[in-house]
């Protein structure tokens, strides 16, 4: 288990502009011609003169003061989603660990749409605004100060690892409908966890749950997402038996 996440972490490294299923089939099920064009589908983000701005620099001024906080740990844990970060942030909600070893076809599952829901979904939108991330708009820390040399050259709008947790969470709900509560207040968690931290502003992350629920919309339109969502669907069972 120790090799593959290793493995599969580096080629998450590699994952640029024309990454699709054609040159990292463990990291998508869709190619970039079938995803959703997130700058089609969203509105521009908000203006600095905006009242939407407003919210989003007051929301930036709450979330700092809850870094010191159990919920602040909890943010700045929810930034790791690469290898099986996604899965270990859900398995409490899950109500089961999702891990390669006692739930590998689950696993698989939320491994192959993590960049279909993060990367490519928002690609688009990203590259076009380039939106500032509010740490590099006020020149202040962030909960996890490794990440903002990188970050701070990437598009804020809308956020990436909002719309892989909330597109996680629909998912997993959907395996487990017993436990759709929890599961989503636990996408939704992710997503405010990224304003806590200083990495995106609300409304990146209001966008990001709109592109969240468009991608997995079509992905169920996609044979080979729709055949190892069975197999979790089938493993799920299997093991509440």
């Amino acid at each position: 288990m120790i090799s593959v996440l290793c493995s599969t972490s580096a080629m998450a490294a590699k994952i640029g502009k024309d990454a699709d299923v054609t040159n990292m089939p463990e990291f998508y099920f869709l190619q970039a011609s079938q995803s959703i064009d997130s700058l089609a589908l969203l509105p521009p983000p908000p203006a600095p003169d905006s009242v939407e701005f407003l919210l989003d620099k007051t929301m930036y001024d709450a979330g700092k003061m809850l870094r010191n906080t159990p919920r602040g740990k909890q943010a700045a844990a929810d930034a790791h989603v690469e290898g099986d970060g996604v899965a270990i942030s859900f398995s409490a909600s899950f109500g089961m660990p999702i891990n390669l070893k006692d739930t590998p076809e689950i696993f698989k599952l939320l491994l192959n749409m993590r960049e279909d829901a993060g990367d490519l979904a928002t690609r688009s939108a990203k590259q076009h605004y380039m939106r500032i991330r509010p740490f590099a708009f006020y020149h202040e820390a962030t909960c996890a100060q490794q990440d903002e040399t990188k970050l701070s050259t990437n598009g804020s709008y809308p956020s990436g690892h909002t719309t892989i947790g909330w597109a996680t969470a629909l998912v997993l709900a959907e395996i487990n409908p017993d436990r759709q509560n929890e599961i989503l207040k636990r996408g939704y968690e992710m997503g405010q966890s990224r304003v806590i931290c200083g990495y995106h502003w609300q409304s990146d992350i209001h966008a990001g749950r709109i592109v969240g629920s468009a991608i997995v919309a079509r992905l169920h339109s996609e044979p080979t997402f729709i055949e190892q969502l069975n197999k979790a669907k089938a493993e799920f069972t299997k093991l509440n038996q």
